[in-house]
């Protein structure tokens, strides 16, 4: 039983770890393929190269920190420490990596090391993290406050990351240089020290003897790298067995592809293509991000009244449109304009916030449709799933704009740009979002939680649970297999889904709950 109470500066400094975890995030998918190609002398193949290596390592590394974290209360350092906040602790004095990662002029192997490493200090960071909410308190609106809390933050966080080298720049001599990125490492590395030693110091994990299930003391005898990948397959082979969860993955993607492609091609886009700066492109992120943060607050009420899908299409006309009058910015507009410029970013900033909201929404929803196949509640194989797919997706997305541009004749390092490459640039900022951003469109015409559906569904479960066999409505019927893509008979673990790791919860269910149809 957890008892502590839940105060302002609890919900605060939870909140506070996002500013590592968008804000590094944003940083990262804004600045970093510039900064390799202009001021350290690597081809976009060779930066791309940084970011699928990585991403291969954290494959790995990821879901094996989260598998060390569920058994480290076991061992003398966990019950000391604990088995989630320890990572916080340890991870702090590691946190200044991230501004060795802007020091120009040196080798490919220095920028691959340094960026591999900072990869492994945020997933120490950001896996114990995603625990704590449910560490600190089993009610389910304070859980959905601490989520507001991390949030806010987040969006505000990835604000900062846009403007922050326009005001560096401004203040060193007004000049794009290597060294406004070095000083902006600098000083994230220092906010994101204090912003994890915050969190460290005002959250709490469960009391031990809360910690332990039959379940996972069996996954503690499992602790094994081996154990880890393979429990890894076989969650990700059995949500995208379930159909809600494939299509928000679709919509998930769609958003968030078609925001890496373009937040790494963007900077090139306003540099070389119409004629800005390194400090224009930053205070244009910025005002992205502003806008964002203000479409979040629309969509909330939004979803509530239309639903996710309709909200969702509605976000992705408003992200096309200001793409395609920054195209139109390109084609018609001979010299500069900055006022221009902003309000197409205006306009795309108001689709990618809603765009940001929505999947997170859905995803609630997700291990639902999946208890009613299953009978488990599995938040976190769908949690690690998403991570997973979400990391491997940025990079590809980040790579494919180096291939592009490098095949497009870009010129790394060069002041200007042959017009081959600058058309390369705004084909890229342009296709590929687009392209990214149908697709979400077009899944969203199939995916169907809304309130009266996900209410049936709830109302299904507990039927369930009460062990009812009467049939069901044929309209209850209907909407329980479009949502999760099985027969009605093969409801609550009559199917093998519930083959990944039984626990004894489960099998318990299987055998009172089996209905009769």
């Amino acid at each position: 039983m957890i008892k502590r109470e839940l105060r302002p500066i609890n919900y605060l400094a939870y909140g506070l770890n996002d500013v590592l975890g968008a804000g590094s995030m944003a940083v990262i998918s804004g600045w970093i393929l510039f900064f390799y190609t202009t001021f350290c002398g690597l081809s976009t193949v060779q930066a791309a190269s940084i970011f699928a290596i990585a991403r291969i390592l954290d494959a790995v590394a990821s879901p094996l920190i989260g598998h060390i974290s569920d058994g480290l209360g076991n061992t003398a350092l966990g019950k000391r420490f604990g088995r989630r906040r320890v990572f916080l602790l340890f991870s702090i004095p590691l946190l200044p990596s991230f501004a060795l990662m802007w020091v120009s002029g040196q080798e490919y192997l220095y920028y691959l090391i340094t960026y591999v490493f900072f990869e492994l200090v945020y997933a120490s960071v950001i896996i114990p993290y995603e625990t704590l909410a449910a560490e600190m308190t089993d009610d389910f609106k304070k859980r959905a406050k601490l989520a507001g809390a991390r949030i806010l933050t987040g969006q505000i966080a990835a604000i900062f990351a846009g403007i922050l080298p326009a005001w560096i720049v401004s203040v060193v001599g007004g000049k794009d240089s290597a060294s406004t990125f070095l000083i902006m490492g600098i000083i994230f590395s220092v906010t994101f020290m204090a912003m994890v030693f915050m969190v460290w110091f005002f959250t709490w994990e469960r009391p031990a003897e809360d910690a332990h299930t039959p379940s996972q003391t069996v996954s503690n005898r499992q602790w094994t790298l081996l154990g880890t990948l393979t429990t890894l397959f076989k969650n990700l082979s059995s949500t995208l067995k379930i159909r809600a969860f494939r299509l928000h993955l679709g919509m998930y993607l769609g958003g968030y592809i078609s925001q890496d492609v373009f937040n790494a091609a963007f900077t090139y886009f306003v540099v070389f293509a119409i004629g800005g700066s390194v400090a224009v492109a930053s205070q244009m992120m910025g005002l992205t991000y502003c806008a964002q943060l203000v479409a979040v607050a629309v969509a909330i009420p939004l979803v509530i009244r239309l639903g996710p899908a309709p909200s969702y299409r509605i976000a992705v006309g408003f992200y096309i449109a200001g793409i395609f009058a920054l195209l139109g910015l390109f084609w018609w507009v001979a010299e500069f304009n900055f006022y221009l410029l902003a309000g197409a970013l205006v306009l795309a900033g108001f689709g990618r916030g809603a765009l940001n909201y929505i999947p997170w929404n859905t995803y609630n929803y997700m291990a639902d449709v999946d208890q009613i196949v299953t009978g488990k509640r599995r938040e976190g194989s769908f949690a690690g799933v998403m991570t997973f797919v979400r990391k491997a997706t940025q990079a590809a997305a980040v790579m494919f704009v180096g291939i592009v541009l490098e095949a497009g004749g870009f010129a790394s390092g060069a002041s200007e740009q042959s017009q081959q490459a600058i058309t390369t640039i705004v084909a890229t900022l342009v296709i590929g979002p687009v392209i990214v951003l149908l697709l979400g469109y077009w899944v969203s015409t199939k995916f169907r939680i809304n309130n009266e559906t996900h209410t049936v569904l709830m109302a299904e479960i507990e039927r369930f649970k009460q062990g009812v066999i009467s049939q069901p409505s044929d309209e209850n019927k209907q909407i329980v297999e479009d949502l999760s893509g099985w027969r009605y008979e093969q409801m609550w673990g009559n199917n093998d889904l519930c083959e990944v790791e039984p626990s004894i919860e489960t099998n318990r269910n299987r055998n009172e709950y089996k209905p009769t149809v």
